[in-house]
């Protein structure tokens, strides 16, 4: 087993996440490989002294090559590490984000479900940092909607074209890695967790995600201007930079989650002043439905992140929200700056 962590400035969460990786308990060969990608900040250092304190012999601190063009700079990372000798002898490699903090039997639990259930790629969604109250406002949501652009079960259904997996947690076969072409294929991908998963499923192979408790987000967003950059760098991507899909997507996030409460609004109000009061209570009691219906399906996601009733009920706020996070984005490719992610920026 090899465990690849591209990491590019990541100093100061290192401390935090790679000793988890040291912990593991996983009853095989296990090579931890921390691929320094033009960082700045001592990154490198910090993950030699990690292992040295650890006295872990296999905490490998590999240098990613100058930036080709045409590649995603995690995506380099990536390849860089599973390229090496390094991950050339195991069966199978983990791709984790530097920010990422795993249970000690993570390994384990990963590969014993891959054999059990003849997978390719497992990948598991890390629990997100959720504390500020624009991260609780808006955490739960970006998994919510990511659930509902990727279902889950279709992306776990061989039959099904639907595939999804979450990059700070990506458990992948090698020999499946090497039948695509390894992650060359995905070279300029900038959504490269889900860009991997369908060019296995694809080729044939039988992929599974889901969510984690225990694997943990490290990473702070640092309020709304954090969720908003992490949003808008990759919605428009998501969208294959079609303005039909943004149109889409746009009108059906409003119709489907910002028209109820605006007819509860409206019917509410028109009732109370006596206006056509028959269209009112109309208006009033679809919306009040509509706004229920989406609480219900929305509640499991934030009890998932500790939360209540009363912040199911601000999905509508978060949709508005997200709405206009995507809009930035489709200006931002059109600006030439869509992408940017720590100092660099991806064009199509």
């Amino acid at each position: 087993m090899t465990v690849i962590v591209p990491a590019r400035n990541e100093a100061r969460l290192l401390p935090s996440t790679l000793p988890a990786l040291l912990r593991q308990d996983y009853p095989g060969c296990l090579r931890i490989v921390v691929v320094d990608d033009s960082s700045t900040d001592g990154t490198a250092d910090v993950a030699r002294g990690l292992g040295a304190r650890a006295d872990a012999g296999d905490v490998n601190v590999v240098t990613a090559p100058p930036l080709p063009h045409g590649w995603a700079g995690k995506v380099w990372a990536m390849h860089t590490g599973a390229t090496s000798n390094l991950a050339q002898e195991c069966d199978y490699i983990l791709l984790t984000d530097a920010d990422i903090a795993h249970p000690p039997d993570l390994l384990r639990r990963l590969v014993g479900m891959a054999e059990h259930r003849d997978l390719d790629l497992a990948s598991v969604m890390a629990h997100l940092r959720a504390v500020t109250p624009f991260e609780r406002l808006l955490v739960p949501a970006f998994v919510y909607f990511f659930g509902l652009l990727n279902p889950f079960r279709w992306s776990n259904d061989p039959n099904r074209g639907t595939a999804a997996a979450a990059g700070g947690c990506v458990l992948v076969r090698r020999r499946m890695l090497e039948r695509i072409g390894g992650l060359d294929s995905i070279r300029g991908q900038i959504i490269d967790d889900c860009a991997l998963a369908a060019r296995i499923k694809q080729a044939g192979g039988r992929t599974w995600l889901g969510l984690g408790h225990d694997v943990r987000s490290e990473r702070g967003y640092a309020g709304l201007s954090g969720v908003w950059h992490v949003v808008a760098r990759t919605a428009y991507t998501q969208l294959a930079f079609s303005p039909l899909r943004l149109l889409g997507t746009v009108v059906a996030l409003l119709l489907a989650f910002a028209a109820p409460p605006a007819a509860v609004v409206t019917g509410g109000a028109s009732l109370v002043i006596g206006i056509d009061t028959g269209s009112a209570a109309a208006a009033l009691a679809t919306g009040v439905v509509g706004w229920a219906l989406m609480t219900c399906s929305y509640l499991p996601m934030t009890r998932w992140y500790g939360g209540s009733l009363l912040r199911a009920v601000t999905l509508p706020l978060s949709a508005v929200i997200y709405v206009t996070m995507t809009l930035d984005s489709a200006r931002r490719h059109y600006r030439g700056v869509g992408g940017g992610w720590k100092g660099r920026t991806y064009s199509p």
